[in-house]
């Protein structure tokens, strides 16, 4: 596993209202919210994480709210699906879910042979539920209505659109070591070995689509996963290499990342497995508590008096 890419660490999007953020992905989808905190740059909104039960990498999708921000715009140098990995059977269950609740979906459908469901969340974020040919062992999330035959377990995947995709493809194969699998119209999935989940990236090329616009309901960066800081020193180093700019290692409290965008437009981040969710909180704690970085820790009182109540 040294100096190899271990598939997708997180996904962070951007969404309009912290309460709906929260009751979506802890009631409607059944998420686990793993960490409480704030923006590192604005301490006045929230940063959520939402994940499995260990909250293990590549299953943390998390949010922004920014209260009252516009809405964005799917369109290329985006990435412009997340998937995840739900059990095989579970499409039905999700479709009647999804109705009951007044949330926006289309019907099953198949691509790479695989069924899948499309839904948006509330700010128009859209997302697939992907019945993954490979069965997935990650231990999930369950609540009192979504049990174990129907929770989700994490990433499959994460869809990018450009009007090019040579360039992402690229990073993708030459810095990444993911490898072209197949391509089915103008959608290629690329794979990683490196692991056996969260390990595939699909690029869409379509050379007509206006560019989005990331606000409410986008997604902001993807980032990707490596052991430790070596390995993202390693990487840091290729990406240099390749002639893009990248920044210093950045402390984000539950890893180390450095940020690029890549050549189709995306904000890429590499994040460290170390040294995790629970160097803060147990196991069982998780997400229980408003944790602040040490520079607002002072600010506590006035933070907590400004961000909205969630539950």
């Amino acid at each position: 596993m040294n100096n190899r890419i271990l598939g997708l660490h997180h996904i962070t999007a951007i969404a309009g209202n912290a309460k709906r953020n929260y009751d979506f992905y802890t009631r409607i989808l059944g998420l686990r919210l793993i960490k409480k905190t704030v923006n590192f740059d604005d301490p006045h909104t929230y940063h959520f994480y939402y994940g499995d039960e260990q909250g293990t990498p590549g299953s943390i999708l998390t949010f922004f709210p920014w209260e009252g921000i516009m809405n964005g715009r799917r369109g290329s140098r985006q990435a412009t699906e997340i998937g995840y990995s739900v059990p095989t059977g579970s499409l039905e269950f999700w479709q009647k879910r999804f109705e009951e609740n007044n949330v926006i979906y289309n019907k099953p459908a198949e691509k790479f042979g695989e069924r899948y469901l499309t839904f948006l969340d509330p700010d128009g974020l859209k997302f697939e539920l992907t019945e993954a040919k490979t069965p997935d062992a990650r231990a999930q999330w369950t609540t009192a209505e979504i049990g174990k035959e129907n929770a989700v377990h994490g990433f499959h995947h994460v869809t990018i659109t450009a009007n090019k995709t040579d360039g992402t493809a690229k990073v993708l194969t030459d810095i990444f070591g993911y490898k072209l699998e197949k391509t089915e119209v103008n959608r290629s999935r690329f794979v990683t070995d490196a692991v056996e989940y969260a390990a595939i990236v699909d690029l869409v090329e379509a050379p007509g689509e206006a560019v989005g616009h990331v606000a409410g309901g986008s997604v902001h960066h993807v980032a990707f996963r490596v052991k430790d800081e070596a390995t993202l020193m390693y990487f840091r180093d290729k990406v240099v290499a390749m002639g893009l700019n990248i920044t210093e290692k950045i402390d984000r409290n539950y890893f180390y990342s450095l940020y690029f965008r890549e050549p189709g437009g995306v904000l890429f981040e590499i994040a460290t497995d170390n040294p995790g969710f629970t160097v803060d909180e147990s196991l069982e704690e998780l997400g229980a508590n408003l944790k602040l970085p040490a520079q607002y820790e002072s600010n506590r009182a006035e933070i907590e008096g400004i961000l909205p109540k969630i539950n």
